[in-house]
């Protein structure tokens, strides 16, 4: 026995040798087949071969950033083709026509008719989003669906357990779904209260290095914020269900948000990309009149929902920016936490700025992901030197998501202007058109500037040279982050 070790030992440097090199040869041709970004396949192909064995195996968990999902076709309520409404919801059209092209790019790239007749309610904060959509789940009689990135297991997020609890005690057919990374966030985590509360309930894409067949999905996770009940009133944007976002109650960590309360023929999908989302996790598939009810809706909001992702939705929320600024012919208002865009997106909002559009893009003041900010700030002369417009709010850290154009539209939901929202992430959008929506978000993003620092060039450019070291070494890995 000894001696057979001892023969082995010769060998077992040539082994892993020979492993590594399969390895990142596989690796390697992967990342260039599959790549689309010149500077992380680059970045990738680097880690795979100067990281013997380790390399490999984190572009098997962080690079392989593709799912395949089947898409349910769920009958009555998945239109395929509806014309685009003539007035797009605006009952004095005039200064709007140009959008029916936005509504028509937009239209082609997600495969989803716009749906006439919504009624859409900015909800600001924890402190108005959470009474309304417990309030929502108290009256519910047929059916809950409910997603969602964080569900932390505090104050707030207990009061939605208990509440969806209740619900499931007196009928009500609930369905909860929480990213497996985000219940980690707090501990333990919700799904066990969920789970004694007889809340059926499950975790999208559970995944560690601890797993090795589920490593490749350990980077992909679902982003998005849906709350249905009953199928008539939805709940979406960009708040998870956590105390920090209730100001009034001063959590140690306070974060600003935005949620919206959509009422109309456009929740169905909504709905729909939650039973798509729970028939891949669960393999259940939930339909039927209790979740899809045929109604009417009296509002004057013209929607749509965009769902995005690494699977059959891959880009879908990018083009939809690029269009948006492509058609944009007056003003571009961008409220983002986390702004990392590529260069062709940089390259839109340039031209927009070019084109006289006024393109004010609305940050945090201070990030809660530092490196995050050191990447952004390196990225901010490219935007600067062309007209665009930067602005820095004041604390609390504002976590809110949205982009008016033109003071007639509006995309809001759960999507960053970064890699990971718009090539990693799973996430849910929803287009608007309808000029006082816009107009009432163009007031909520006016009453964030009061108070919030304009960037300037001077400022940029006068940045010691280690902060510009720092900024630039962050931006070589905003690809990653």
């Amino acid at each position: 026995m000894m001696d057979w070790l001892a023969k082995a030992s010769q060998f077992w440097p040539h082994l892993a040798a020979g492993f590594h090199l399969l390895a990142s040869v596989l690796a390697s041709a992967h990342v260039l087949l599959h790549k689309r970004d010149t500077r992380a396949a680059t970045l990738w192909i680097a880690f795979v071969w100067l990281m013997p064995a380790v390399g490999p195996l984190l572009y098997l968990a962080f690079g392989v950033n593709r799912v395949r999902r089947r898409a349910l076709m769920l009958g009555v309520h998945r239109a395929t083709s509806r014309p685009i409404p003539e007035d797009l919801g605006e009952p004095e059209p005039e200064g709007a026509e140009h959008l029916k092209s936005l509504a028509r790019v937009v239209g082609r790239v997600i495969g989803k008719p716009l749906i006439a007749a919504n009624r859409v309610q900015p909800l600001v904060n924890g402190d108005q989003a959470f009474p309304a959509m417990l309030a929502a789940i108290e009256s519910a009689q047929r059916s809950i669906s409910m997603v969602s990135y964080i569900f932390d297991n505090d104050a707030s997020g207990k009061k939605f357990a208990d509440a969806l609890g209740r619900a499931a005690k007196r009928g009500v057919e609930a369905r909860v779904l929480v990213d497996a990374a985000g219940a980690r966030y707090s501990w333990p985590p919700i799904t066990h209260r969920l789970y004694r509360a007889g809340v059926r309930c499950a975790k999208f894409l559970p995944a560690s290095l601890l797993t090795p067949w589920r490593v490749a999905t350990i980077n992909l996770r679902n982003h998005r914020k849906i709350l249905v009940v009953d199928g008539q009133t939805a709940f979406t944007g960009g708040m998870n269900i956590r105390s920090g976002n209730v100001l009034a109650e001063h959590p140690r960590s306070p974060v600003q948000d935005l949620h919206f309360r959509i009422e109309g023929p456009v929740v169905a999908q909504l709905q729909e990309a939650f039973v798509n989302d729970w028939a891949f996790t669960t393999g259940e598939t939930v339909d039927g009149e209790a979740w899809f009810p045929r109604f009417r809706g009296d509002g004057s909001v013209t929607a749509r929902v965009i769902t995005d992702g690494p699977d059959a939705d891959l880009e879908k929320a990018r083009w939809t920016l690029l269009a948006a600024l492509a058609e944009a012919q007056t003003s571009a208002q961008i409220l983002t936490p986390y702004f990392l865009p590529d260069p062709t997106l940089i390259t839109a909002l340039n031209l927009a700025a070019l084109r006289g559009v006024r393109v004010d893009i609305v940050l945090p003041g201070k990030n809660n992901l530092f490196f995050v900010q050191w990447a952004s700030r390196a990225m901010w002369w490219q935007l600067l030197q062309r007209g665009c417009h930067i602005w820095l709010t004041l604390p609390p850290f504002d976590h809110s998501k949205l982009m008016v154009v033109d003071g007639h539209w509006v995309l809001l939901g759960s999507a960053n202007w970064d890699a990971r929202s718009l090539r990693l992430n799973f996430e849910l959008n929803v287009e608007c058109y309808g000029r006082k929506l816009a107009q009432d978000l163009a007031t909520v993003i006016e009453k964030k500037l009061h108070g919030a620092r304009e960037v300037t060039l001077a400022e940029v450019d006068a940045r010691t040279i280690p902060a510009r070291l720092r900024d630039a070494t962050a931006r070589l890995l905003s690809p990653l982050l």
